[in-house]
């Protein structure tokens, strides 16, 4: 009689990971997003939407709640992407699109990820000078040696950075919740600001701002590298699943950052009431304007939360710059040197002393660039089914998609030809 040895089947990732309880099974599927979600509190939406408060009250509203639903739509396709594919946005372009095209590719991303670092470096550096009078020049470099701390969090697997980046995005939003509740804002006029209106020529060109600084193009880069990385879907099965998960932490990631950048223009609406001090369009004004009609609590709140920002920010521009040149060359450098390449630039601006303020209007520039070579191919790789499979986009989403994507590149195109005019 011949015996036949019981071989039990092997579990999945996924199915070892909801192995671990309804609870933990869930919050393991949670984390590329909130890595996302930094990019759209970086310092460079604390002026723009305190600015916006300042100028016209609770006028522009619904302007931060349509560019966060738009955020919402591009950062769930770029994470299916990601899980749907195996591969980068980078890595795809490099696979895909002729080797010239791919090169060209590579060379606007490494200024994408340079402008990132700027702006977010100057924004630590203000906000250490805020807080602890340090000159701008030793703050940067502060600023910059330190987000190495975050980025170390990564040797210990993707889910101690994610964790990370989301305790520091956190903080971000408990700032805010205090300074808002301390603001005495309107709720009757902040729900009356939902209806779409705008208030002559400056008003539009800041509802272009805040649009069109939605996508940012790094953030791109790296969701779909951090669904990519993470759980392995052995069949089509689990790969709806893990999606669905996607689609939760966007939601709630997106969620969160939208209401941190609502409450930076209600907090300035509420407190400024349609102009405020003189320069309450920068960084150093809104602080100073805060401390002025809040109090001192509130003006510390904003700095804690702008140098938290700052290194979050730095942190996830730096990770960008790394699956930026894995992808679209198959190259790795060493994480200094990668942190220096992206670093001196910003550091050479604070060197020379420029503006700070208006150096994070030039970084926005160069990041409005960087926009339709990320959100175009994300929308023309969704909707291709050879790729994408089971989760290729449905016509109705890539319709959406592709009015998302034509309007943020219109209004960059826009913003940058208000620019260079003014210029």
């Amino acid at each position: 009689m011949v015996t036949r040895e019981f071989t039990a089947p092997t579990a999945t990732p996924l199915q070892t990971a909801r192995a671990r309880g309804r609870v933990r099974g869930r919050l393991i599927l949670l984390g590329p997003a909130f890595v996302a979600a930094v990019a759209y509190v970086d310092p460079g939406n604390f002026a723009t939407n305190s600015a916006a408060g300042a100028r016209y009250g609770y006028l522009l509203v619904w302007v931060v709640v349509v560019a966060n639903l738009m955020a919402m739509l591009v950062q769930t396709l770029t994470a299916k992407l990601g899980l749907a594919t195996g591969r980068s946005l980078p890595e795809l372009c490099r696979e895909r699109l002729p080797r010239p095209v791919n090169r060209m590719m590579w060379v606007q991303a490494e200024l994408v990820a340079m402008a990132t670092d700027l702006a977010e470096v100057i924004g630590g550096a203000v906000a250490l000078y805020l807080l602890f009078g340090i000159p701008l020049l030793p703050g940067g470099i502060i600023i910059g040696a330190t987000a190495f701390a975050v980025l170390a969090l990564r040797s210990r697997g993707f889910r101690a950075f994610e964790i990370g980046i989301a305790v520091l995005l956190g903080v971000i939003v408990l700032a805010f919740a205090a300074n808002l509740l301390a603001s005495g804002s309107d709720p009757g006029s902040a729900v009356a600001g939902l209806v779409p209106r705008l208030q002559g020529t400056d008003s539009v060109l800041l509802a272009a701002g805040i649009l069109g600084a939605t996508v940012m193009p790094h953030v791109i880069y790296v969701h779909s590298a951090l669904t990519r990385d993470r759980i392995p879907a052995a069949d089509d099965t689990e790969r709806r699943t893990l999606f669905r998960g996607q689609r939760a932490d966007v939601l709630l990631a997106l969620t969160a950052a939208g209401a941190v950048n609502l409450a930076m223009l209600l907090i300035a609406a509420a407190s400024f009431r349609g102009g405020g001090p003189a320069g309450a369009d920068s960084l150093e004004g809104v602080h100073a304007g805060l401390g002025q009609t809040i109090g001192t609590a509130a003006a510390f709140g904003f700095a804690i939360a702008l140098l938290v920002s700052g290194l979050a920010s730095t942190s996830v521009g730096t990770y960008a710059g790394e699956v930026i040149m894995e992808g679209f060359l198959r190259r790795r450098i060493p994480l200094l040197l990668r942190r220096l390449v992206t670093l001196l630039p910003a550091l050479a601006v604070l060197a020379i002393g420029l503006d700070p303020t208006r150096a994070l209007v030039l970084s926005q520039v160069i990041l409005s660039f960087g926009i339709p070579f990320a959100l175009i191919p994300v929308v023309a790789f969704t909707r291709r089914r050879e790729l994408m499979g089971n989760l290729v986009n449905h016509p109705l989403t890539t319709a959406a998609a592709s009015l998302v994507a034509v309007l943020v590149v219109a209004l960059n195109v826009f913003l940058l030809w208000q620019v260079v005019g003014a210029g």
